[in-house]
């Protein structure tokens, strides 16, 4: 193929999960045989909640960081092995939330040759929102390696926008999340330091026979990306609080940005985690402003309410 066109990249595909016996292993096995006609390597993962507990779920987007940086590792090991300054990209072909229509072949398969049928059509809820957001986070916090993310899907088939044949069109909860992180996280990412206190859980995660248990020991309550725009001159911030039941001071230190002004606030936050919107309140959950917010040279001051997907927008900053 690149004998056609040389401009193209390919992609190693195969495994792809981090609960896969041959997790790691395939990785590195494959790589050294393709790293010079690869520029990526695949990746996926979906996030679920089927042990309903709804911290250990909205500290899963963790996970997904620790998964990008162990690939990672796997691949300059590689490169390594070779003397190679070459670098393997990440291609993060599926990711999103979903459970609730996962198992079953009923939620998966139609017999006959139905057109268009009802399958996999996830109803998202708040929590699901504030889990996919958790992920947005992720992905924007390794955007050096991680240089295409797909996510799985647009359109009624686990997705952030529902429709109805011959009816109307809503937006899903995660919807939100996805346009804040589409339309806004575009520039250069910053390494974000975070100061926060943190909880433990365990996160359930099925495969199949297979039942897998991941301790996290020490998650932050703060999940934090910040981007700089510089052509637009913003620096924006996307907040997590994961705190279930409390609000949170945030307090950020943006050193080489005196002189900001606040251009935007919002906030994505229901007190019922089970919330979704559906055709008859499409609008259940969307964005409201958040208030209260303090810009004085370069801190930035906002009190975050518990469980809320937060944006923080600011402009003028050098």
């Amino acid at each position: 193929m690149k004998l056609v066109d040389p401009t193209i990249e390919l992609a190693a595909c195969g495994s792809s999960s981090r609960t896969m016996p041959t997790y790691g292993e395939w990785e590195r096995v494959v790589l050294e045989h393709t790293f010079d006609h690869v520029e990526f390597i695949s990746l996926r993962t979906y996030l679920h909640n089927y042990a309903d507990d709804t911290a250990a779920f909205l500290a899963s987007p963790d996970l997904m960081d620790s998964f990008i940086e162990e690939v990672v590792a796997i691949a300059d090991a590689v490169a390594a092995e070779r003397r190679s300054s070459k670098r393997i990209m990440l291609s993060f072909d599926e990711w999103n939330v979903w459970y609730r229509t996962r198992r079953g072949d009923e939620n998966r398969v139609k017999g006959g040759w139905p057109a268009a049928p009802h399958i996999l059509e996830e109803v998202y809820t708040m929590a699901d929102a504030l889990a996919f957001g958790g992920a947005c986070i992720a992905l924007l916090n390794h955007a050096d390696r991680v240089r295409a993310a797909c996510l799985a899907q647009l359109v009624n088939a686990i997705a952030p926008i529902m429709t109805e044949a011959g009816g109307p069109a809503w937006r899903q909860t995660i919807f939100w999340p996805f346009a804040d992180f589409s339309n806004l996280g575009r520039g250069r990412v910053l390494n974000a330091i975070v100061h926060s206190a943190t909880y433990s859980g365990t996160y359930y995660d099925p495969r199949g026979p297979e039942q897998h248990y991941v301790p996290m020991p020490e998650v932050p309550y703060l999940k934090l990306a910040a981007v700089h725009d510089d052509r637009e001159g913003a620096l924006t911030l996307f907040a997590l609080n994961r705190h279930l039941d409390e609000q949170m001071t945030l307090t950020v230190e943006a050193r080489g940005f005196g002189g900001m002004a606040l251009a935007e606030a919002h906030t994505l936050h229901d007190a019922d985690l089970d919330a979704a919107n559906t055709r008859d309140q499409p609008d259940r959950i969307r964005p409201t402003p958040l208030a209260g917010i303090e810009v004085e040279g370069h801190k930035v001051s906002a009190t975050l309410l518990p469980a809320s997907w937060n944006v923080i927008r600011l402009t003028g900053g050098g």
